[in-house]
């Protein structure tokens, strides 16, 4: 009896491999078993006809969170005005001069204040333009097939990015404030802009590949030239000298002078952004207390490549916590998108119940997540506020966004400890909040990583 109920048992699993293709497609006999397991029940069928009509975020908004969340917190960086990137994908832009605003507002106790966003924006197309086609002359003996050259041709130039392009630009361009060179439709509306300069980039690359380095230099000038020209007609002319008047809250003048972009940064910042801050990473899938270098991965050809300490995510939460209670904000990174409940401003991982909506689970963890490329950082905005228990244990954050006034909670977004946990990444510290301990890991010599890694896509 038991070889009889063995051998049906064989038999069976050879039936079942035999329902399916010989090259592992889908036969009839599988999808017919696939289709039956749909059972078309009055709740399959109301769940159905509620999804042909509504989005699946709606119906899956969690009926039992729907309270706003306390907006109280215990510890908050002041600041004035909300900024917009409109349709640009600037944010990592807006948010390291936001970072510089707040500090510049407080100081100076202005009434409010906003850097322009479109001068600094102008030498990025440039500068990553040089970077591209530099990039493109280093590798023209590398075959069109080759890996780097592939993701270089791909990704010739865009208008997201990270800190470092924060850092490099200010550094070497300075700033103005935004009545010296205000917005633009095409400033505000990048994506036309952004077509164009991919076509003329990717054309150029393939006359640069055809040339001798000397010739191709040389050219390459001719090239920028061009490029300079669409971002005149597109964005304005970079002022290079200007005035500008201080007034105090009360509306009385101040001061009035005559700046150049980097005298304005002297005078009002002054800080050295290459050499005062510290980015740092909560990347589970990768070794912590180590340092990794992204190849690639910067605005400025002459520049610095993106470098990070990578920590645990309670390592991270110290630091800023001790950047907020000092009264200083920061550049903050995450994956926006994940359960944000827009209309409240709120990112809390009990906005929306997808398993049940589906009968399903989603039983990934962070690290699995950036492995399979479901989660990563999207947007950059700027880190304000935290609000702690007794114990000084971190309940929810907020931070300041860039999508104007009207978004979310009084254009910020508030954050749960937990939400937080899973999909913050990055938040670039100023030294003096770094332990010791953490500022010695910069003595090691970083792992180069690829610019295609997964978790390194431009933040917009």
């Amino acid at each position: 009896m038991k070889r009889l109920f063995l051998a049906a048992l064989l038999m069976a699993g050879v039936l079942s491999a035999s329902a399916q293709t010989k090259g592992g497609g889908i036969s009839e006999e599988m999808l017919s078993r696939i289709s039956k397991s749909y059972a078309a029940t009055p709740y399959q069928k109301a769940l159905k006809n509620a999804l042909a009509s509504t989005s699946i975020a709606t119906l899956a908004i969690n009926s039992d969170n729907l309270a706003m969340i306390d907006t109280h917190f215990s510890h908050r960086v002041p600041t004035r005005g909300i900024t917009d990137q409109k349709s640009s994908g600037r944010c990592w832009l807006f948010t390291g001069l936001n970072v510089l605003r707040a500090k510049m507002i407080s100081k100076y106790d202005l009434p409010g204040f906003e850097f322009s966003q479109n001068y600094n924006s102008f030498y990025d197309q440039l500068e990553k333009s040089n970077l591209f086609l530099q990039a493109i002359i280093d590798t023209r003996d590398l075959p069109l097939t080759d890996r780097k050259v592939d993701w270089l041709m791909k990704n010739p130039i865009g208008d997201g990015g990270q800190f470092t392009g924060v850092s490099n630009l200010i550094m070497k361009y300075g700033v103005v404030p935004k009545s010296a060179m205000p917005e633009t439709y095409q400033s505000n509306n990048t994506s036309q802009m952004a077509n164009i300069l991919r076509q003329k980039l990717r054309e150029f690359a393939l006359e640069l590949r055809e040339l001798k380095p000397a010739k191709a230099m040389e050219r390459k000038e001719d090239m920028l030239s061009e490029i300079y020209y669409i971002l005149v007609e597109c964005l304005g002319v970079p002022p290079t000298e200007f005035e500008w008047a201080r007034y105090d809250k009360s509306g009385k003048l101040v001061s009035k002078k005559t700046y150049t972009p980097k005298s304005f940064y002297e005078e009002y910042i002054g800080e050295d952004l290459e050499q005062n801050y510290i980015m740092v990473m909560n990347d589970p899938s990768r070794e912590y207390n180590k340092v990794y270098e992204i190849e690639y991965d910067r605005h400025v050809y002459d520049g610095e490549n993106w470098l990070y300490i990578n920590l645990p995510i309670e390592r991270v939460k110290e630091m800023a916590i001790a950047s907020i209670k000092d009264n200083t904000a920061m550049y903050f990174s995450c994956d926006v998108g994940k359960f944000m409940d827009r209309s409240k401003g709120t990112l809390d991982l009990n906005n929306f119940d997808y398993a049940s909506l589906f009968n399903t689970s989603f039983p990934m963890d962070k690290k699995q997540r950036i492995q399979t490329y479901t989660s990563g950082s999207s947007h950059a905005m700027t880190l304000i506020a935290v609000d702690l228990d007794e114990a000084g244990k971190p309940k929810k954050w907020m931070v300041e966004n860039s999508w104007g006034a009207s978004s979310g909670y009084q254009g910020n977004l508030i954050m749960t400890d937990e939400w937080f946990n899973e999909y913050m990444f990055r938040v670039v510290i100023e030294r003096k909040y770094v332990p010791e301990d953490i500022l010695k890991m910069l003595e090691q010599k970083p792992t180069l990583l690829p610019a295609w890694d997964p978790m390194f896509a431009p933040e917009e």
